[in-house]
């Protein structure tokens, strides 16, 4: 782990590349490997992009297990570079590339599509049939460079590190779009179920909305992290009932929104069960499967269940002055920093909960 780089400019991007670089591959079985392979060469509708700042999420641990959660047949294979939350400088265009310059700050949607069907049109490009994950399917952004479609390669102001950029790809971003749709304002009460990244990111987040939040969890550490960020209240669900603790923070009634971060049973069917009737429930951690009662829990309650899963392309701009007008501190979020070539350190870390939100850095 080392301290924070200095901000690369466009100044920096003049020097001659480097024709090899240093990158992690995640085998499988919690083996790290920081290895040496070509730098890629972009398409003629890529661009080619000098790495800054990736971020760990929660979902690269699949890989680092050896059992992918998203992507397809390269995903499964042990030798994609992994890093779906990045940041950096285009060093280099494709022959076709419009509307980016060598120079341009940008942090990268992870979502490629087709970018011919109804979802890709609307920017939902994760939902397009034929749609490839960054750090899964293709190399992502855990090595010196990345490419990325040019349409993915989204622009990033000056006043934002390229930290704060590879954290508002996903976690920011996707809270941003799942309490957008919920409506999430300072009339409701949200409980946050899960303080992993994610579930820091949805605090933040639905403080700037103005709501009042109760965050959950079983660690001690997570909770006062969530406080730090802006909960009102909190409720450890190792010691307290948390349905019942949330039920009696809001009159019996429960809560308008849960969000579950968490991702396991236990938390998915708090959210059901703390939600007021006619309520919302947003389910952001990622699941295999999970027992509920529909009957009890959604169907008699009237109850709006809905997934959260990033953010389309046509978010970007809002996300990025809604940091800006709410002066979101979106670095708060890190709490460590590590070198690319410490990536065994950092997997680790991060797998034995050591660490929060972890990102590599360049300098």
């Amino acid at each position: 782990m080392r301290p924070a780089p200095s901000r690369l400019t466009a100044q920096n991007t003049t020097q001659p590349l480097e024709p090899r670089m240093r990158s992690v591959v995640l085998p499988g079985d919690k083996e790290v490997l920081v290895t040496d392979r070509d730098r890629p060469q972009p398409g003629p509708h890529e661009v080619l992009v000098k790495t800054m700042a990736s971020a760990i999420c929660r979902s690269d641990m699949s890989l680092y297990y050896g059992n992918p959660i998203v992507g397809g047949e390269e995903a499964e294979t042990g030798e994609v570079v992994p890093g779906h939350e990045a940041a950096g400088v285009v060093v280099e265009i494709g022959s076709a590339v419009t509307g980016v310059a060598v120079g341009d700050r940008v942090a990268a949607h992870l979502a490629v599509g087709c970018g011919h069907c109804e979802f890709c049109g609307q920017g939902y490009t994760m939902l397009c049939a034929d749609w490839k994950c960054f750090g899964f399917d293709f190399p992502g952004g855990d090595a010196e460079y990345f490419t990325i479609a040019a349409r993915n390669a989204l622009p990033l102001p000056d006043h934002l590190s390229f930290k704060a950029g590879a954290v508002l790809t996903d976690m920011i971003g996707s809270q941003y779009h799942v309490q957008k749709q919920l409506g999430v304002s300072g009339n409701k009460t949200v409980a946050v179920i899960g303080l992993g990244p994610m579930g820091s990111a949805a605090v933040l987040v639905a403080k700037a909305f103005g709501a009042r939040v109760i965050a959950v969890d079983v660690l001690d550490s997570r909770l006062e992290q969530a406080r730090s960020l802006g909960a009102d209240e909190t409720v450890n669900s190792k010691d307290t009932d948390a349905v019942e603790a949330i039920g009696a923070m809001t009159g019996g009634r429960g809560v308008e929104i849960a969000i579950d971060c968490s991702g396991n049973p236990a938390g998915q069917n708090t959210a059901l069960d703390a939600a007021a009737k006619r309520g919302a429930v947003a389910f952001v951690g990622e699941s295999r499967a999970t027992e509920i009662k529909p009957s009890d829990q959604i169907i008699r309650k009237l109850l709006t269940v809905v997934g959260g899963w990033y953010f389309p392309l046509g978010d970007w701009q809002e996300i990025l002055r809604f940091v800006e007008e709410k002066n979101i501190d979106v670095e708060a979020l890190i709490s460590h920093e590590f070198s690319i070539e410490d990536a065994a350190e950092a997997f680790h870390a991060f797998d034995r909960r050591e660490t929060e939100k972890a990102v590599f850095v360049w300098a």
